[in-house]
């Protein structure tokens, strides 16, 4: 992913598919300059971590 589209999803009230290591991650912010994004996955959320945009994936439907 790249981190416009990681900004916009962070930004969005609708919640997009991404996942991090195959794990459904919410974006909770993004370091433009960094491109580093701060996610938890959904089914641990009290666990944040900082992660590389390129390493985030998202999932379109078709």
């Amino acid at each position: 992913m790249d981190v416009n589209r990681a900004k916009q999803i962070s930004e969005s009230p609708v919640m997009a598919h991404v996942t991090h290591n195959g794990q459904q991650v919410y974006i909770q912010s993004v370091d433009e300059e960094s491109e580093m994004a701060r996610i938890y996955h959904l089914k641990n959320p009290e666990q944040e971590h900082d992660v590389h945009v390129s390493n985030l994936t998202e999932r379109t439907t078709q």
